[in-house]
């Protein structure tokens, strides 16, 4: 099943805080001295890599002789100022060794919810992989609060492998894969070998945040995987202790839990409309506008909503809710907040009567609309 990994030109590897740094106390150099060399066996086999790599937080830590991860959010993003210096020394001087050069990216969601800034980001990284360039990807802490931040980098190993399109995303961790039940408690869990992404039953199995270094869990490892998918991207979870993981990997080794992307794939714009995390508002709708939705390939129309959360202006992604409160799609609206609440449950020839004006006879047009 995993030979479908000997076909990636273009791959994301994400590598967790416990695989680069020595339990939370500074960057272990040896382990990324090995990353390196193992992506440089990458390059030499003509496959494209970019690297997402947790450690600035825990390195600035270090630097800063700090025994405990600070709660208050300027001395993180203090500690991640101070530390991505010393991670990205680090890779520099390893990738050198090689013969290949390194560049720092720093994104916050703010980079990808804007459309403009998303496209930017997205031709810089494919000039940089053009160059034989390893784009070393992080998210921005200097500057992120909570409204903006991705909260994890297995989340934003995923929108990476969207942005660029990428074979795969290879999660590197410190755990084997995905178990049919927490390990920890379940002597009888069994590793998955391969899923399908986006599975329901994969979410009830993964367990809650594993290590207290990172941020994530196995949820968080499913939930990237369901979204890689969704640009045709399959997802490896492994660990990141097994000798020479990539390259064997890619070799179609069977190593880990392979999630496989489904063959249908969203279009570029409908990605970025699906990978928005922070949302103008949310359109709640009755049955039948979600019947239309899902099952006949309709424009929302204002008749269909029953209730609207938030502040929002024409053009905002909103997040679309059904009767029982589910997410299930994200568009583009065509009217503001005020205006949505003042023509929802009224037919579309009714919009000219109730605000002066008609823009579109459709609230969020199909085109403009992704079903999650």
């Amino acid at each position: 099943m995993k030979t479908v990994l000997t076909q990636c030109k273009r791959v994301v590897v994400k590598v967790g805080s416990s695989l680069v740094t020595n339990q939370g106390e500074g960057l272990d150099v040896q382990a990324i001295v090995g990353w390196a060399q193992q992506i440089a066996a990458l390059r030499e086999n003509g496959c494209e890599v970019v690297l997402v790599s947790s450690g600035a937080i825990a390195e600035g830590m270090q630097r800063l002789g700090w025994k405990q991860r600070p709660s208050a959010v300027h001395e993180l993003q203090a500690a991640a100022a101070v530390g991505q210096m010393g991670l990205v020394q680090v890779y520099e001087s390893c990738f050198r060794e090689h013969g290949l050069r390194a560049a720092q990216v720093l994104l916050t969601h703010a980079d990808l919810a804007d459309r403009e800034r998303y496209l930017n980001a997205r031709s810089t990284l494919r000039t940089l992989l053009n160059l034989n360039v390893i784009p070393i990807i992080n998210e921005n802490d200097t500057v992120v609060t909570d409204e903006i931040k991705f909260g994890d980098n297995d989340t934003l190993g995923a929108l990476v492998a969207n942005l660029i399109e990428a074979d795969a995303l290879i999660i590197l961790t410190d755990q084997s894969g995905l178990y049919s039940a927490d390990p920890r408690k379940d002597p009888a869990a069994k590793l998955i070998d391969a899923a399908q992404a986006g599975d329901a039953q994969l979410e009830s199995m993964a367990g809650g945040a594993g290590s207290h270094i990172g941020r994530g869990g196995m949820i968080t490892k499913v939930l990237a995987a369901k979204r890689a998918a969704r640009s045709g991207a399959h997802t490896v979870i492994a660990s990141g202790h097994e000798k020479d993981v990539l390259p064997r990997l890619l070799r179609g080794e069977n190593i880990g839990t392979l999630l496989i992307a489904p063959e249908l794939t969203l279009a570029a714009r409908k990605q970025w409309l699906a990978d928005h995390l922070q949302v103008g508002g949310m359109i709640t709708l009755d049955a039948g506008a979600v019947r239309a939705l899902r099952n006949e390939g309709k424009s929302l129309l204002p008749i269909g909503v029953t209730e609207v959360s938030g502040e929002f202006e024409r053009g905002a992604v909103v997040a679309i809710l059904d009767d029982n409160g589910r997410d299930i799609a994200r568009g583009l609206v065509n009217y503001t907040a005020e205006e949505t609440r003042r023509i929802a449950r009224h037919p579309s020839h009714e919009i000219e009567t109730i605000l002066g004006y008609v823009d579109e006879l459709e609230l969020i047009h199909r085109d403009n609309l992704v079903l999650l």
